[in-house]
């Protein structure tokens, strides 16, 4: 069958699950099971749950992943929702690979593309909200914010208020206009294209991309197992900040009031540590074959074993 999708910094992602012990690897963004085949295949110990989304993803990965058929179970529906369900036990690893997946991004009725005819952006197709929802119908103030909090465009007043005297003449129907709209407010010249943040913000407001996030960092904070390995690739600062600063809390091993005198607490309280310093990101090998890896960033946490506390 044909592959539509390269999996990010996978070399990396095998080598972070390289020390789990027998268990079950969740991946809680499937899409087209890149990451999932590869260690299915290299870590034979490991069973494997698959949760996407995407009915079209699972499709496809239910018949990629046939050959593992005894060790693999699919699931739909967003992660934050899904994870705190499972009764597979004990879970040793999770990926969770937050960027659009290619197919999406290039199947011009999902909306995703600057090129599209269409304006939907959903990863959901049964989802209720899509980005023709949000240009058309949401007030200035609502686009200014989202513009602002999930795309950090400069120019985001300016830009919703185009919007505005746009849909006022007629509705906005596709990516294609919205994306030349972009053009009329941020000049052209950047290496990226003038649309990208915009679309970027209201890919996750359609998705609630961020609120899905921390809904996930909750359910394994809640859930987590003794040696389980939690590895996160995210593709832009808000996502990479949320995985830093939930990592930089679980290792936290003093939680007394920063104004105390001395520890109290007895330092205790780290649920474990982070693999590495920094997060990893994609080789020069990697970004001449896959340019999309570009922007990705891996960070990989260990929670402790008993014994370690």
């Amino acid at each position: 069958m044909e592959i539509p999708h390269i999996p990010v910094l996978l070399d990396e992602v095998l080598e972070s699950f390289s020390s789990v012990p027998q268990g079950y690897f969740v991946d809680c963004t499937l899409g087209y099971a890149g990451h999932s085949s590869e260690i299915l295949t290299r870590y034979r110990h490991l069973k494997h749950i698959g949760i996407d989304r995407d009915d079209e993803a699972l499709t496809f990965s239910k018949k990629r992943l046939v050959s593992f058929e005894g060790r693999s179970r699919l699931y739909k529906g967003t992660f934050a929702t899904v994870l705190p369900t499972l009764n597979e036990a004990p879970i040793t690893a999770l990926l969770a690979d937050f960027g659009v997946s290619s197919l999406q991004l290039d199947k011009m009725e999902r909306g995703f593309s600057f090129h599209s005819e269409t304006l939907d952006m959903r990863m959901d197709a049964d989802a209720l909200l899509n980005a023709y929802e949000v240009v058309n119908t949401y007030p200035q103030e609502k686009l200014e914010y989202i513009f602002d909090a999930y795309g950090e465009v400069r120019s985001y007043r300016k830009l919703a208020g185009a919007i505005i005297e746009a849909r006022a003449k007629a509705p906005i129907q596709s990516a294609i206009a919205l994306s030349e709209l972009a053009k009329t407010v941020i000049p052209n010249g950047g290496k990226i294209h003038p649309a990208t943040l915009m679309f970027q913000a209201i890919r996750i407001e359609v998705n609630n991309e961020l609120g899905e996030i921390e809904g996930l960092l909750d359910a394994i904070e809640a859930t987590h197992y003794e040696d389980e390995v939690v590895s996160l690739i995210t593709f832009h600062s808000l996502e990479d900040r949320l995985v830093k600063n939930r990592f930089k809390k679980w290792a936290t091993a003093c939680i007394c009031d920063p104004q105390a005198m001395r520890c109290t607490c007895g330092k205790n309280h780290a649920l474990g540590k982070p693999l590495t310093r920094k997060p990893i990101t994609a080789s020069k090998v990697e970004l001449k074959s896959n340019p999309r890896s570009r922007s990705a960033k891996l960070r990989s946490f260990r929670f402790r074993h008993d014994k370690e506390k």
